[in-house]
């Protein structure tokens, strides 16, 4: 069985305001470091004159990993650690969640802060829209034209992808599956040609 794990499907963004501190949260998909790091100066572009900009994500999901987290400022523990608290009991992959926070001239003291960041990142993941990632895989199949609309039935069955068609003295199809149902759909086009036609990786 292939890894699949919950993704988030596009961006979030809250409000959460905790006595005169404004704390905005934004969530969205990181597939890599870099992406997370992208996404990170974006929203510090987007979001200008903030007091802090505290971020955690993870990339990558269970075994295979790479968390990161910044206190931005904050007293050491205080934020970044909280947040990346949040994110990693989510069970999310590949998620950043950056929190700004605007001063509001009252101190919330060490606490005040590990609960204002705590439910900032819970929020915006709650709001996050969710998707799951699975691994896909691109085969070809070359079929006569007489099997051709058959083979598309199939495709849509197994609930495959046409990536491209190239017509010729037979028929090619570019085909992206998820890994997990591709074996039976390389069972079914075998039964329904006779043995005749075969997926190529």
């Amino acid at each position: 069985m292939s890894q699949r794990y919950p993704i988030p499907a596009g961006e979030a963004r809250i409000e959460h305001r905790v006595k005169n501190s404004v704390f905005i949260g934004r969530a969205a998909h990181t597939p890599s470091v870099e992406a997370a790091k992208a996404f990170i100066e974006q929203v510090k572009s987007e979001e200008p004159n903030y007091s802090h900009a505290v971020y955690a994500f993870a990339v990558g999901h269970g075994a295979s990993v790479t968390h990161g987290m910044s206190d931005a400022g904050e007293p050491s523990g205080t934020a970044g650690r909280p947040a990346l608290a949040v994110v990693k009991g989510s069970d999310l992959g590949d998620v950043t969640v950056v929190i700004i926070r605007y001063f509001g001239g009252t101190k919330l003291g060490t606490g005040g802060l590990v609960k204002a960041y705590t439910e900032t990142a819970q929020l915006a993941l709650a709001e996050l829209p969710l998707t799951e990632k699975v691994e896909r895989q691109t085969v070809s199949v070359t079929v006569p034209y007489s099997f051709y609309e058959s083979c598309k039935r199939l495709v849509e069955q197994h609930q495959g992808h046409i990536e491209a068609e190239d017509f010729a003295v037979e028929v090619t199809l570019m085909l992206t599956f998820i890994v997990d149902d591709l074996p039976a759909f390389a069972a079914d086009l075998a039964e329904a040609t006779g043995g005749q036609v075969g997926v190529e990786n």
